[in-house]
């Protein structure tokens, strides 16, 4: 089965998130805040938080306060 292509900002289920690498997931994340991705492990429920403490969602392929 073919998967679709990442792209950035896309959303993605709590299961695809699971199955996706941390590479996979950066990709996920746009260029501007990729530096700020500490990993799949240190993502609390799908997202993680940036410099200025706003937080990515993969969930909703965008900030949470969005």
């Amino acid at each position: 089965m073919d998967r679709p292509k990442l792209r950035a900002g896309q959303s993605i289920t709590p299961e695809q998130f699971e199955e996706l690498s941390d590479e996979q997931l950066c990709r996920l994340v746009p260029r501007a805040y990729r530096e700020y991705f500490p990993g799949k492990d240190f993502c609390a429920d799908g997202h993680f938080y940036l410099h200025d403490g706003t937080a990515w969602s993969f969930f909703k392929g965008g900030f949470l306060d969005e």
